[in-house]
C-alpha cells in the first residue's frame, strides 16, 4: 500500500510543493534533522537543479551530522553545498547571553545571502515550523532580517506533520530525535568555547554508543555536566556498574562533576533559566544587542 493514501497528509504535501515553487530559485539551510529534511525533499520535488541544501560547518555541529546531511542529499537527489561559519569569532556569541542564537543565525544567514547569486538562487528556505514560533528562539529575528522564508511556517506544518511527511516520502529522519547545535547545551552566561562544545560532544557520543537515544548534556559553571535522559533510562544510568563507566569517562573529557537530571529529559531546559520580563521585552532585549 502507497503510503500516500491520506488525502489530508496528500494536501500538506502538495501545498508545500506549490509553496517552494512560489519562491522561485530556493537554497535551504540543510541541517540533516528532519524538518529541513523535509524542506530539501520537497524543494527537490519543486524545483530540481533549481534548488540548493547548504549546510553549515562549524564547531557547535556535532560529530557525524555532516556526514549525516551529505548522505541525506545525496538520497534525495538534491544539490549540497557545504559552507564554514565563524559565530565562534562574535564576542556577542561567545559570551553565551539569551540572545545567543540571534548571532548564530545573524552569521549563518549573512553568509547565505552573500551567496545568492553563486548558488543561482532567489531565495532561502528554512526549516522552522509551527511549534517552533511558541519557544526563545532569537534566531527567528535574525532570519527576517535576512528575508528568509520559512515554508513549513506558511503552510501550517507542525513537527507531527513533518515526520509524517519525512515518514511518507521514506526518509530516515523521519523519528530522528531533535538535535540543536552543541552550543544550546552551555548554560546561559558561561562562554561558549569550541574546548566545551568538544567535550559535550563526546559525552553524548559516549552515551549514544551505549544505546541511549534521546538525551542531553548539559554544561553548567565549574565544569558541571548534568545528564538528561527520558524517566525510563534514569534507572539504568545510576546503577553502579553503568556509573562506573560512565564517571570516569566523563571527567577524562575535562568534567569536575557529573549529574543526572531526576526531572528527566526535556528539549530547551536551559529556557527556564532566562529571566521572564526579558522574554516580554524583545524590543529591550534588541536595543542591548
Amino acid at each position: 500500500m502507497s503510503a500516500w493514501n491520506d488525502p489530508e497528509l496528500i494536501a500538506r504535501r502538495d501545498g508545500l510543493i506549490a509553496a517552494l515553487k512560489g519562491y522561485g530559485r530556493v537554497a535551504v539551510a540543510f541541517s540533516g534533522g528532519v524538518d529541513s529534511t523535509v524542506v530539501a525533499q520537497a524543494a527537490q520535488v519543486a524545483l530540481g537543479d533549481a534548488a540548493v541544501a547548504v549546510t553549515a560547518v562549524s564547531d557547535s555541529l556535532a560529530e557525524g551530522e555532516l556526514d549525516e546531511a551529505r548522505a541525506l542529499a545525496e538520497r534525495i537527489g538534491i544539490r549540497h553545498r557545504v559552507i564554514r561559519t565563524d559565530e565562534f569569532a562574535d564576542p556577542n556569541y561567545v559570551r553565551n547571553g539569551t540572545d545567543r542564537c540571534y548571532f548564530c543565525k545573524s552569521e549563518l544567514y549573512g553568509r547565505l545571502s552573500g551567496l545568492l547569486g553563486e548558488l543561482g538562487v532567489d531565495a532561502i528556505a528554512s526549516g522552522a515550523n509551527t511549534d517552533d514560533s511558541g519557544d526563545h528562539r532569537p534566531g527567528m529575528r535574525a532570519a527576517s532580517e535576512n528575508g528568509v522564508r520559512h515554508p513549513l511556517q506558511e503552510c501550517g506544518l507542525g513537527k507531527a506533520d513533518v515526520r509524517a511527511l519525512a515518514r511518507a516520502w521514506d526518509l530516515p529522519t523521519w523519528d530522528k530525535p531533535a538535535t540543536p547545535c552543541l552550543s544550546s547545551r552551555v548554560a546561559y552566561g558561561e562562554e561558549v568555547t569550541p574546548e566545551r562544545v568538544r567535550m559535550i560532544d563526546q559525552a553524548e557520543q559516549w552515551l549514544r554508543q551505549r544505546g541511549l537515544r534521546m538525551l542531553r548534556v548539559r554544561y553548567h559553571k565549574g565544569d558541571l555536566a548534568r545528564i538528561e535522559v527520558p524517566i525510563e533510562e534514569l534507572a539504568r544510568l545510576a546503577d553502579p556498574a553503568f556509573r562506573a563507566g560512565l564517571v570516569p569517562a566523563f571527567r577524562a573529557l575535562g568534567f569536575k562533576f557529573v549529574t543526572l537530571d531526576l526531572e528527566g529529559f526535556r528539549s530547551g531546559s536551559l529556557n527556564s533559566l532566562i529571566p521572564l520580563d526579558s522574554l516580554l521585552r524583545p524590543a529591550a532585549v534588541k536595543s542591548a544587542l
